[in-house]
């Protein structure tokens, strides 16, 4: 299937319509949490961060469906909006059912540069998706809140890795579609939205911890990520996680490979390096 063809639209377009999931926030089986783990979830700090980030993302996406002509890559962009739309209810259900202290911030227009914001959201989103699967499986395998609590969560986990998947082939036919010079360049183009989502999410990071007070998690909850913390693990753990989750995919289809390959490269690094530091036997 040749990249930025009629074929290959319509394959990642039809495998994203054809994997939506039909549900409503209201009336997910939200479990009763007990008071140690009500204290967790409202210790987490960016659940104000999150919120907006959700509906500014379903603001940008609705406005990009907006400018889009080709009737087939419209109706998969407004699903996607849709999706983006209903993330934000989520959280909102959450933060309301559970009382968590988190401001409704008002959204800035983002009618500007439209495709410049869609770009700079899906290259994000990527990169947000791989570090939150790793955080994710440890929050999950440390039992940081009760199994039914993600089993929600992991409907959106999976709904972003839609997303992802969606983006980068939807990235890689545009391009192509601009003829070979601009594929060619494809390389130098995603890194350099990617040091620009780098850039936001330091950024969000910090916000995060301004809105907190400057309060970190607590020791006891910092625990349950920090024991035997490394990077090494979490970043075997991402890159497993992500593996994993791609994998279930149409292998026709592109995945996001920029920071997988990344991650990799920084892995074996890792290993060379630990066995060239064990010291000789005798």
């Amino acid at each position: 299937m040749k990249i930025g063809s009629p074929e290959h639209r319509d394959a990642f377009c039809s495998h994203f319509m054809r994997t939506y999931t039909e549900f409503d926030p209201d009336t997910l089986p939200w479990p009763e949490l007990d008071e140690d783990a009500l204290a967790r979830l409202k210790s987490v700090p960016f659940w104000e961060e999150v919120f907006y980030t959700e509906r500014r993302a379903g603001a940008i996406v609705a406005a990009f469906t907006e400018t889009i002509t080709d009737p087939v890559l419209k109706e998969a962009v407004a699903l996607q909006g849709k999706e983006e739309a209903r993330h934000a209810k989520l959280i909102r259900v959450m933060i309301e059912k559970y009382g968590i202290d988190a401001a409704e911030r008002p959204v800035e227009d983002v009618s500007d540069n439209v495709e410049t914001r869609f770009k700079d959201f899906g290259f994000g989103e990527c990169m947000d998706s791989f570090l939150g699967f790793g955080v994710f499986k440890i929050a999950m395998a440390n039992e940081f809140l009760p199994k039914e609590m993600f089993a929600i969560f992991e409907t959106l986990m999976y709904e972003e890795t839609r997303h992802i998947v969606f983006f980068v082939n939807w990235m890689a036919y545009t391009q192509a579609r601009k003829g070979p010079v601009s594929r060619l360049l494809m390389p130098l183009t995603d890194f350099r939205y990617y040091m620009r989502a780098l850039g936001r999410l330091v950024g969000t990071a910090r916000r995060g911890k301004e809105m907190n007070d400057g309060k970190e998690f607590s020791a006891t909850q910092a625990s349950v990520f920090l024991d035997d913390f490394t990077f090494r693990r979490f970043l075997e753990d991402c890159y497993q996680e992500n593996r994993r989750r791609m994998d279930t995919f149409d292998a026709e289809l592109l995945r996001p490979s920029f920071l997988p390959q990344l991650a990799q490269t920084a892995l074996s690094a890792m290993r060379l390096w630990s066995f060239r530091a064990k010291p000789l036997p005798a």
